[in-house]
């Protein structure tokens, strides 16, 4: 791809826009930075390309006269491809790409994408771990820690890049070839920025369109979508199931996880060597190990992966024990559905859950949690711009209470709670209403647990 003397417009002054800016001017692009924010408000490391990389600086609308001299727009994950300047500059029949895209142009080595609606970053960051103890010279990034753009220079013709691929990503795909793609499953999300599912779900499988037959396609028997793909793709397709044993694939019986292929099979591991909780965590080791064995790692090596995988921070994340009560961050369960498996995964060891979640909707019912609620939940904490309305679709079913701040639903939870209760941050929300992001949401409250307990603490002592 020709970088030097073209006139590239970036939209979204994120981590990402700022990792693309910075790419392009520094092989010779003319490069202006585009968000709608105040440019005061923009953070440090993107006004700061300004100086260091010549970088233009632009906020809010975008003049039409620049818009004209535009040939390529890198579009953050963000942004809507449907966006003005997108729109515009696509018409004039200038190249508009999002940044994963732009990155692969230039990536040496061959590529694993994971997609899928839930366990996207817990499979990722396995089947990285993998690869690398696997002896592979391997990288991790994309929608997970490190921008794509920002691998480009240490990946070479033998490393294996490991990207995690968000469905606003893959939109803006158009050469972008994982030698392995795996779509985990796709459920009911983002539905403020898809008009139907089946838009959401279109997204999801581009993953698989620059795919061949000498390529792996990793997808869930389990999952109605998934599923459905297996026979129109033109790459291998290897299967996985927790429900089922499979003719060709991977499959949980009983406690062992099982891949069968040419008729034969091999226990690969057991449910009580994993240590991440429940279910659909064995889903996610059965998905890394299918990539696994397609890119060389040995099954005894996977293996004792597997049984050192402690998890990722934000999923399902044990944080403290205070008077009794186990308190859980699963603030990456961001849609019903990843909340769902948070309730389904702490099981009935939990006790009685006390469940916080709220946050900015994205126009899903939360019905599918009822059955869930009224088995498990002691009560509810609902909070942000969708808490109003999860308090009505939920109403009846469990105790509700509403709290203005992380700290007041960490205060009502504790209250709430019993001896041998769990108090599970699972949102089923983005977290944009009153955070940056689902990690820093995630972050302020292992804060206020720590202050919780601290409290305790000290009353303690006085007692």
């Amino acid at each position: 791809m020709k970088v030097d003397g073209r006139k590239a417009l970036v939209l979204g002054a994120g981590r990402s826009g700022i990792a693309s800016a910075k790419f392009l001017s520094e092989r010779g692009a003319t490069v202006a930075l585009h968000d709608r924010k105040p440019i005061a408000e923009w953070s440090d490391a993107a006004r700061s390309l300004k100086e260091a990389n010549g970088v233009g600086l632009i906020d809010g609308e975008i003049p039409s006269w620049l818009l004209d001299q535009i040939d390529l727009v890198v579009i953050s994950p963000g942004v809507p491809t449907g966006s003005i300047p997108a729109r515009y500059v696509d018409r004039k029949d200038g190249e508009v790409i999002g940044e994963v895209e732009l990155a692969y142009r230039f990536l040496k080595g061959r590529m694993v994408g994971i997609t899928g609606s839930n366990g996207k970053t817990t499979t990722t960051t396995l089947i990285g771990k993998i690869l690398k103890d696997a002896g592979l010279k391997t990288l991790v990034g994309g929608n997970i820690g490190r921008p794509l753009i920002d691998l480009v220079a240490e990946a070479d013709d033998d490393t294996w890049t490991v990207a995690e691929l968000s469905s606003f990503q893959l939109e803006t795909i158009v050469d972008l070839h994982p030698r392995v793609a795996l779509c985990l499953n796709v459920t009911p999300n983002h539905l403020d920025r898809y008009d139907f599912f089946s838009d959401y779900a279109a997204a999801k499988h581009r993953i698989f369109m620059n795919q061949t037959p000498e390529d792996l396609a990793v997808l869930n028997a389990d999952n109605e979508v998934t599923a459905g793909w297996a026979s129109g793709l033109r790459a291998h397709v290897a299967m996985f199931s927790v429900v089922k044993e499979l003719d060709e694939g991977l499959f949980l019986r009983g406690r062992e996880l099982v891949s069968r292929s040419g008729g034969k099979e091999r226990v690969l591991t057991t449910r009580d060597e994993i240590a991440i909780r429940g279910l659909h965590n064995v889903e996610n080791v059965l998905a890394a190990m299918a990539a696994g064995l397609v890119c060389g790692a040995s099954p005894e090596s996977m293996r004792e992966t597997i049984a050192r995988f402690r998890g990722v921070e934000h999923r399902i994340e044990f944080v403290d024990e205070v008077e009794g009560v186990r308190f859980y961050n699963d603030s990456k369960a961001t849609s019903v559905d990843a909340t769902l498996k948070a309730l389904e995964a702490l099981g009935e060891d939990a006790g009685k859950i006390v469940l916080l979640i709220g946050g900015r909707g994205k126009n899903a019912p939360y019905s599918p949690l009822v059955p869930l609620i009224e088995k498990s939940v002691r009560a509810l904490v609902v909070y942000g711009e969708d808490g109003d309305n999860i308090a009505s679709q939920l109403a009846g079913h469990a105790p509700i209470e509403r709290a203005g701040s992380m700290a007041d639903a960490v205060r009502l939870a504790s209250e709430a709670a019993e001896a041998g209760d769990s108090v599970l941050l699972a949102p089923a929300c983005a977290s944009f209403d009153m955070f940056g992001s689902f990690e820093e949401r995630g972050r302020a409250f292992k804060a206020e647990v720590a202050k919780l307990a601290l409290s305790e603490q000290a009353a303690a002592g006085d007692a």
